[in-house]
């Protein structure tokens, strides 16, 4: 029996609001994608690809509810793109994970309490229970003894890998993950590409946007390439044998 899609795409289109003095403004958005379809299976590793401003991040903040869905069809993880509610994306942020290029940490807690924030506002009570969870995500991304650790501590690489066990700690079906190895060096990418390699064997699905084709070279799978407003499926073994 065939697994289930966690994210189904048919005929989406895709819009960025326009900056009005400084305040986002629906009247006059900008159409940067159209026609877009994709799917994405459980345990599946899916790359976007494109140049800066191809609208790969805006598909990606339209997948978790940042950007809303206007026209065409879209699921992920169960929620309805379309019919999703505002009040209610907070729903939905609970069964992704979202990993970003920038880190978006607490700067000022450590890294138990950057994970503790997150599970505090999603909805974990009991200490016990969260310190477990913790102590589990931090040995799965390799960062069992740095629990004190600031974040300024860290490496650039660890930082990441923080980030994506913030990601972990509610058991996502999906990581949607913007550019994540894109400040780093070689070594430390590789490190977080294997990282990404074992928790979709371990089943969760990834859809990652990158510019590192090094990395895709690496650990190829079903790439999508953003061009001209447009979204396909492309053969990413014969793009890099030529």
């Amino acid at each position: 029996m065939a697994k289930p899609n966690v994210i189904e795409l048919k005929n989406v289109v895709v819009f960025q609001p326009e900056d009005e003095a400084g305040r986002l403004s629906w009247r006059n958005a900008q159409q940067v994608l159209s026609d877009v379809n994709i799917s994405v299976g459980e345990g599946e590793m899916v790359y976007f690809i494109g140049r800066v401003g191809s609208g790969k991040s805006s598909l990606l903040k339209t997948l978790y509810a940042e950007l809303p869905l206007l026209e065409g069809e879209g699921e992920i993880v169960g929620f309805d793109l379309g019919k999703l509610r505002r009040r209610d994306v907070y729903k939905l942020r609970r069964k992704i994970g979202i990993v970003f290029q920038d880190y978006q940490l607490l700067t000022d807690r450590n890294v138990y309490d950057n994970l503790r924030f997150v599970m505090r506002a999603t909805g974990w009570k009991g200490e016990a229970d969260i310190a477990a969870r913790i102590e589990e995500v931090l040995e799965v991304v390799g960062l069992r003894n740095k629990e004190y650790k600031m974040p300024f501590e860290l490496s650039g690489g660890e930082q990441q890998r923080l980030v994506i066990a913030r990601a972990l700690v509610n058991s996502p079906k999906v990581i949607l993950a913007d550019e994540p190895t894109g400040n780093l060096d070689p070594r430390a990418a590789d490190e977080i590409m294997e990282l990404f390699r074992r928790i979709v064997e371990g089943g969760c699905s990834i859809v990652m946007s990158t510019h590192n084709i090094a990395n895709i070279e690496q650990y190829p799978s079903r790439t999508f390439r953003f061009a001209k407003g447009r979204v396909e499926e492309i053969d990413i073994k014969a793009v890099l044998a030529n």
